[in-house]
């Protein structure tokens, strides 16, 4: 959460600045501001509000300054006014920074600055990291740094302007991502691959307390020890126009476009010569071991795990479990050298998985991670990754990285259950044919979308509504009730439709929008009794059912029918439909749909 950018460059940084942070916004739009050197002096020009806000301040003013900083907030400590955006300075102004993280321990060090005689101007933990600068500092930028990180708790990823070093940007990270790239007109410090992608495709993945120094001389990196390092770009393949909407209104609808393709790129991505997952081969050696597989993810990531959980389960024939990392974290899952943690997340960065990836190591646990992002965080601390190939994903609510998550998910189960001799090779075959015909079939979905644009008619004037289902169709309840929830601000509730009543049902009124999930053969006439009692006491219901369905609902008013495919995939088809209700439904109600109120895409804090 947050984006960063630093530039230094022989051409007017502002133009790179602020290119950079419309590419950032994703990850904050709470604020934004940049800093820059003139000459000595350093100028900060912030406000709160969009990007766009901060291109009308700096409207006017004439900014020569060849070296710079910029931030575009998500607010975690102090209101998302002017005052409490970045950058933000030290006392005397000395120092100059944009944070992307948080500072736990950032109340106990402001009390001891403000003992010292230090001063605040904001309500933010950034304010404290220069200020701790500043009392460290005795000419030497490296020993400042090291001497801050030593008494910082939390998270950090730091691009930082001081008076005495004109032309030079200091980057260092803790926790949060922090990458650098050189081209032509100059040398960079972001967030993300995305900003960078316009100016080169040859990045530097800071690693942690690492330092990066930027100036016209080039680039040069530290380690926590103050010694110099040498290290190697790392190729970035992805085009630059991922992080640009095209003709498309918005890049939610474009990226839910791109996921026919973005699921052949990963299938193909990790079927080689007929082995399945070939990079696991080492992990794949114990499969026969493993006792337990738990998987684990924040948001649209945890309910990847839950279907995969499902699958895995099912076909794998070995217990599973499926856990949010904020949980999973501070729970007591006993875990031991013959559990596999797969661990999910789309940036590769998410705190909460971060933490709950290192704990399943202290416990000798076997990890593996499905990732978006090469070189992330995550990808670095498993013993074993699985990539998507989804490229950059710009809207905050997940669309096509959660489907290549779910398609990467599938196929490790059909390995798993095929190398624990718990299929045999023809049904794994049959199985992977199916998976091949999933991209077709989400293009079919695509294609009929004005079904889902009629269907949202189903929450006109309603901020309330229920998603239900039975099996791995209430893993995609939950999956579609937070895609609404996220980007329409329509108040939706997941429910699984046999505990309905259980005590659920009693809240159910006359009117109130239901989606009804039944695209499971064996569990079809129990999800069907279940929607005829929630027509009974009043319920607008739309159903999502396989094509195959048809004459059992040619009574029902609204149908949504999807291809068929077989159970264990049927996720995946439903996540693309509901996808795109939600969609239709937040257009409708006129809802800012890439960036919707209080969220970020990569959540690096907890």
């Amino acid at each position: 959460m947050c984006g960063i950018i630093g530039y230094v460059g022989k051409n007017k940084a502002v133009p790179y600045l602020i290119r950079g942070l419309e590419h950032l916004e994703y990850r904050g739009y709470d604020s934004s501001g940049i800093a820059v050197m003139e000459g000595n002096e350093v100028i900060t020009v912030k406000t709160s509000g969009r990007i766009k806000d901060l291109k009308n301040k700096l409207a006017g003013i004439d900014l020569t300054a060849k070296c710079g900083i910029g931030h575009t907030r998500w607010a975690t400590h102090g209101e998302p006014d002017d005052i409490n955006s970045h950058p933000h300075s030290s006392m005397t102004g000395l120092f100059t920074i944009v944070h992307n993280g948080i500072i736990e321990n950032y109340l106990s060090l402001k009390k001891e600055l403000l003992s010292e005689g230090f001063t605040f101007k904001s309500s933010t933990d950034t304010e404290v990291i220069a200020n701790l600068l500043e009392k460290y500092y005795e000419g030497d930028m490296l020993s400042a740094l090291n001497k801050c990180r030593r008494v910082l708790t939390g998270s950090y990823a730091l691009c930082i302007l001081c008076r005495d070093f004109p032309d030079t940007v200091y980057g260092t990270r803790k926790g949060s991502p922090l990458l650098c790239g050189k081209s032509a007109g100059g040398i960079f410090f972001s967030s993300d691959t995305v900003a960078l992608l316009p100016y080169t495709r040859d990045v530097f993945s800071l690693d942690e307390d690492e330092t990066a120094i930027i100036n016209k001389k080039g680039i040069k990196f530290f380690g926590n020890d103050g010694e110099s390092k040498e290290k190697k770009s790392e190729r970035v393949s992805l085009p630059e126009q991922s992080a640009d909407k095209g003709d498309f209104p918005h890049f939610m609808l474009k990226e839910i476009f791109e996921q026919p393709r973005v699921l052949k790129s990963t299938l193909d991505s990790l079927i080689k010569n007929g082995e399945l997952l070939p990079d696991l081969r080492e992990l794949k050696k114990s499969f026969f071991a493993l006792q337990k597989i738990c998987f684990v993810g924040c948001g649209s990531a945890y309910h990847a795990g839950l279907a995969g959980k499902i699958l895995t389960e099912k076909i794998g024939n070995i217990t599973c479990i499926a856990e949010t990392a904020s949980e999973f974290r501070y729970g007591n899952v006993p875990l031991d050298n013959k559990t596999l943690c797969i661990f999910i997340s789309q940036s590769g960065e998410t705190a909460d998985t971060l933490a709950a990836l290192l704990k399943a190591k202290e416990k000798k646990a076997r990890t593996l991670s499905v990732i978006n992002v090469r070189g992330s965080s995550i990808a670095r601390e498993s013993e074993s990754v699985i990539y998507t190939e989804a490229g950059p994903e710009i809207a905050v609510a997940t669309t096509k990285a959660y489907t290549a998550q779910l398609i990467c998910l599938y196929l490790f189960a059909l390995c798993f259950a095929h190398e624990r001799w718990q299929i045999k090779r023809d049904e794994r075959d049959r199985l992977l044919a199916e998976l091949r015909l999933l991209p077709a079939k989400a293009q079919k979905i695509i294609d009929e979308r004005d079904k889902a644009e009629l269907f949202c008619s189903l929450f006109d004037g309603k901020d309330e509504g229920w998603f239900i289902g039975r099996g791995s169709d209430y893993a995609s309840a939950m999956e579609g009730s937070l895609k609404m929830k996220e980007i329409s601000y329509i108040n939706t509730g997941a429910y699984p439709a046999g505990e309905l009543k259980h005590g659920t049902i009693s809240l159910l009124e006359k009117g109130t929008p239901l989606v009804a999930l039944c695209c499971e053969d064996r569990l079809f006439p129990k999800a069907f009794a279940n929607i005829k009692e929630v027509k009974a006491r009043g319920a607008r219901v739309l159903i999502l059912a396989k094509e195959k369905n048809a004459r059992e609902l040619s009574d029902e008013e609204n149908v949504f029918l999807l291809p068929d495919t077989p159970d264990e995939f049927s996720s995946l088809l439903q996540a693309v439909a509901l996808q795109l209700l939600s969609y239709y439904t937040a257009l409708k109600r006129g809802c800012d749909i890439d960036k919707p109120k209080n969220l970020a895409k990569s959540v690096t804090v907890e």
